[in-house]
């Protein structure tokens, strides 16, 4: 007796699963990632490959000579930065100009941008465009004008005599220096924070405003309770990028009128991490402290985020 053993047959592939396979090995579906893929190099060589190079150097003792051999110090530079009476000044100056330049940039920019919406025309672009102007002004341009403005026989100065007001140099005097400061950059990020309001407004449907106006509401009613929410996802943007971006808004500033003085008054984190890294030339405490300030600015920015879709409110 014979028994006939049968091989069994393959599992027929469907002609469709074979050719979405061919298809997801052509080249042109590696196009899109080609075109990204140089802004990701650029990302990775300028963002992340420093900050881990930072996030390493913080656990070293360096005085970034190439010469000069790295010591392994663990948290020793973690423990001696949050003890530095610098660093506490530092954070200090720039809650203040962090409270200082929301008013510049996020409520000064509301109330003229509402105005500038009664401005009909023509004449609304020149308004906020004169506004806009001390925005593409340069630092070195602008410290130089304002540094003659609140100097001792200066503009201000020569204006307040008439008065007899005797202004001194501001400049030198930890007690206004840091307002100096303030009004120097406030003057230039509001009118970033009107364009931004701006676009903001021009988001908005006017049908809202012109519907409850016909139901009796008036222009401070239809601020408070349609514009005003319907423009809280720019509020939470600008106040968003205000606190991330305050202390780098006047780093410049200081650099080139106070230098951090007088006696720290108007030095702010920024400028500390470039005087603890290439004035003190010590790039483990540099790096620490640049680390700590990430991490604070981080938590921050997860903080808004995870509020964002609370304190937002969309047109949908």
């Amino acid at each position: 007796m014979f028994v006939t053993v049968t091989a069994p047959k393959a599992a027929a592939v469907p002609v469709e699963a074979v050719s979405q396979s061919r298809r997801r090995l052509r080249p042109r579906t590696l196009l899109p990632y080609l075109y990204v893929l140089p802004g990701v190099a650029f990302l990775l060589l300028w963002t992340y490959s420093p900050l881990v190079q930072t996030f390493a150097l913080s656990f070293y003792d360096w005085n970034l000579l190439p010469t000069s051999p790295k010591t392994f110090v663990g948290l020793d530079n973690y423990a001696e930065v949050v003890q530095l009476p610098e660093l506490h000044t530092a954070i200090i100056n720039t809650v203040v100009y962090i409270g200082a330049f929301l008013v510049f940039s996020l409520v000064l920019p509301i109330v003229i941008a509402l105005v500038s919406r009664q401005v009909q025309g023509r004449a609304r672009t020149i308004y906020q465009a004169l506004i806009f102007v001390p925005f593409l002004i340069t630092p070195v341009a602008t410290s130089a004008v304002w540094r003659w403005l609140f100097a001792e026989q200066g503009a201000f100065a020569t204006v307040m005599a008439q008065f007899g007001i005797d202004m001194p140099n501001v400049f030198r005097d930890p007690a206004t220096a840091i307002w100096a400061v303030i009004v120097i950059v406030g003057w230039q990020m509001l009118g970033f924070g009107v364009l931004v309001v701006a676009a903001g407004f021009a988001g908005i449907s006017p049908e809202y405003g012109q519907a409850a106006s016909l139901d009796g509401a008036g222009f401070a009613r239809i601020t408070r309770t349609i514009t005003m929410p319907l423009l809280s996802p720019t509020i939470v943007f600008l106040a968003l990028m205000t606190i991330l971006l305050a202390a780098q808004w006047t780093y410049p500033i200081i650099d080139l009128l106070t230098q951090g003085g007088p006696s720290n008054a108007t030095t702010n984190i920024y400028y500390l991490l470039y005087q603890f890294g290439f004035q003190n030339f010590d790039a483990g405490i540099s790096s620490a402290a640049g680390v700590i300030f990430f991490l604070g600015f981080g938590l921050i920015a997860l903080l808004f985020l995870e509020l964002q879709d609370r304190l937002s409110f969309y047109d949908n």
